[in-house]
């Protein structure tokens, strides 16, 4: 099996949320093209990597509600906490959203980005981060490497670029990508930790839209 079913979603990931500035799409479009694209990508290029058996649903779930803690855990305590310029810089960006206000009341928008997030994203990220980059930076060879095999290096990367995926919130971001890789030497299961990872979107999801922290929706 080549790198391919692990490293085009996620770059179909990235590329649709580097297009999205310049898409002359409503947001309810946007959301469904979006949502078609990677049905698409995970349907006739992913197929052959995606194994979601689970192991361990409930400590998966524990897994996601902590990081959602973690994530959220800051800027509770600390109000501002991401202002400060350590996060909010011309590197690093800034915590905004990219969901216009006018369409913070549509449900549809918010069910279909609310699926986006919790579902879509979890299978990119994970296929990608812990099922391919883990294993690759092992052995370029990835195949005979399983998955949750240790290498202190390789958990170190993938952990820091995980942390500068998310910009401004990478404190959080590591910490998250520290959880989501031990769970993997833990359970050795794609299931698993897309399970873990889509509990801590869903749940992020549902603070965004009942708190209002629309900046927790990149």
């Amino acid at each position: 099996m080549t790198s391919l079913p692990y490293v085009v979603p996620f770059s179909a990931v990235i590329a649709l949320l580097a297009v999205h500035p310049y898409l002359p799409l409503s947001p309810l479009a946007e959301q469904v093209v979006w949502i078609l694209v990677m049905t698409a990508i995970l349907a006739l290029v992913a197929r052959p990597a995606l194994d979601l058996r689970l192991r361990n649903w409930s400590g998966s779930v524990l897994a996601g509600v902590a990081v959602f803690a973690i994530w959220i855990g800051p800027d509770r305590i600390f109000p501002g906490y991401h202002s400060h310029w350590l996060f909010t810089n011309s590197v690093m960006g800034a915590v905004v959203s990219s969901l216009p206000e006018s369409s913070r009341g549509d449900l549809a928008v918010l069910t279909l980005r609310t699926l986006r997030a919790a579902v879509f994203v979890p299978i990119a990220e994970e296929l990608f981060w812990r099922s391919w980059l883990m294993r690759w930076l092992i052995s370029q060879d990835f195949t005979k490497v399983p998955l949750g095999a240790y290498s202190a290096r390789a958990f170190w990367i993938v952990a820091v670029l995980f942390a500068v995926e998310h910009g401004a919130l990478w404190d959080v971001g590591l910490a998250a990508g520290v959880l989501y890789n031990w769970w993997m030497l833990r359970t050795k299961s794609l299931g698993d930790l897309v399970l873990a990872h889509g509990v801590t979107n869903a749940c992020l999801s549902a603070y965004v839209v009942f708190a209002g922290r629309w900046e927790y929706w990149p």
